[in-house]
């Protein structure tokens, strides 16, 4: 049986490795689960691991924080001993984060098949590091595991050898059938003062949504109007901590600490809308039925628009109203996507324990 190095190194990868370690350990895999540290605070990791029944990671790298350059060198420097030491027949990668393109940077140069989970997602957007980090993470994969048709073309377009990508679904998806109800169960509405179906979710945490204060205070500001008619909760990410203490917070706009994750998909599951910068909640919000407006220029997931609940308006302050008010106004039902079924781990476990290419930049063009 083949042995697995699953890497995780931010809190989108949790989410999605869960589904994945727990197709292939029911299938006797051997799975190494290696925490490069990109995400360390206990918001962001522990309380996750509780609430998603992650098993304690076996191999922590300890990456820390830094500049993208600082922690892909540290984590691509620390997982290459893991490497040497683990001797995987495969390395599983997922999502786009700088530990995501640093571990297969690192197993590219080794005798493992790198698989990236998640492939051929584009927003087309230089300016996004992570469209860097997904560009580069699929030129060195070996098995690319698409969530969705779209995925699959521009993999294809790149010039991807078709027996390399596999169209598995969404795995961010198997997670949150799985949980959502429990999580409704929790308390988490009547513990914030909220009622469902009453009240709107803010999520803010990109360099391009919060570095800039001025860009952050002119967001704020027409969330602060529409907070005037539905409250709005904003669970402030530990990156978008020191710019939000700067800056006058309009009322109405209710801030709190970091959630766990059962708790923010209970938020989720029963807002009116949801305003975000996030890839992860774009694709939730779209199989929960629930209005997503996108506070930024373009999206990696255009699939959630096309076929799903949101709408992507940037950051000028009329076109968030305008979309603000459709989505207050509109009443939408779940519109799952092809294989967003929450069974794309097993056909991702199918996908690594079948027979694989031959390891090899497939170049494109």
């Amino acid at each position: 049986m083949r042995r697995f190095a699953c890497v995780v190194g931010a809190r989108p990868n949790f989410v999605k490795m869960k589904p994945v370690l727990d197709a292939l350990d029911g299938r006797g895999a051997e799975t190494v689960l290696v925490h490069s540290g990109q995400h360390y605070s206990p918001e962001l990791n522990d309380r996750l691991f509780t609430d998603l029944g992650l098993r304690a990671p076996d191999i922590h790298l300890g990456s820390g924080s830094g500049s993208h350059s600082t922690q892909v060198a540290n984590v691509l420097t620390a997982f290459e001993r893991t490497l040497t030491e683990v001797e995987p027949d495969v390395v599983i990668v997922v999502g786009d984060v700088h530990s995501t393109l640093a571990a297969a940077l690192a197993a590219a140069r080794t005798t493992s098949v790198v698989a990236h989970v998640e492939a051929g997602l584009r927003s087309r957007d230089w300016s996004m590091p992570e469209e860097v980090n997904r560009i580069v993470t699929d030129r060195v994969s070996d098995v690319l595991l698409a969530p969705s048709q779209d995925a699959v073309d521009n993999l294809r377009a790149e010039g991807c050898p078709p027996e390399r990508i596999h169209l598995v679904g969404n795995v961010m998806i198997d997670s949150l059938l799985a949980n959502v109800e429990r999580a409704r169960a929790r308390p988490t509405l009547t513990e914030l003062g909220l009622v469902a179906g009453r009240y709107g979710l803010v999520t803010l945490h990109r360099p391009a949504s919060v570095d800039d204060p001025a860009t952050l205070v002119r967001v704020l500001g027409v969330l602060g109007e529409i907070a005037t008619e539905l409250p709005l909760v904003f669970p402030v990410h530990p990156r978008t901590r020191s710019v939000v203490d700067s800056i006058e917070i309009p009322p109405g706009i209710r801030l709190t600490e970091p959630l766990g994750y059962l708790d923010f998909i209970a938020l989720e599951a029963d807002a009116t809308v949801v305003f975000t910068d996030s890839g992860g909640v774009q694709e939730e919000t779209t199989s929960l039925g629930v209005p997503c407006v996108t506070l930024r220029d373009s999206t990696e997931r255009p699939i959630t628009v096309t076929e799903g609940t949101n709408v992507v308006v940037g950051s000028a302050p009329a076109a968030i109203r305008q979309a603000a008010r459709a989505a207050i106004d509109a009443r939408v039902i779940p519109r799952r996507p092809v294989l967003w079924d929450g069974r794309a781990a097993e056909r991702i476990a199918d996908a690594l324990l079948g027979e694989l290419p031959p390891k090899g930049w497939w170049g494109g063009g």
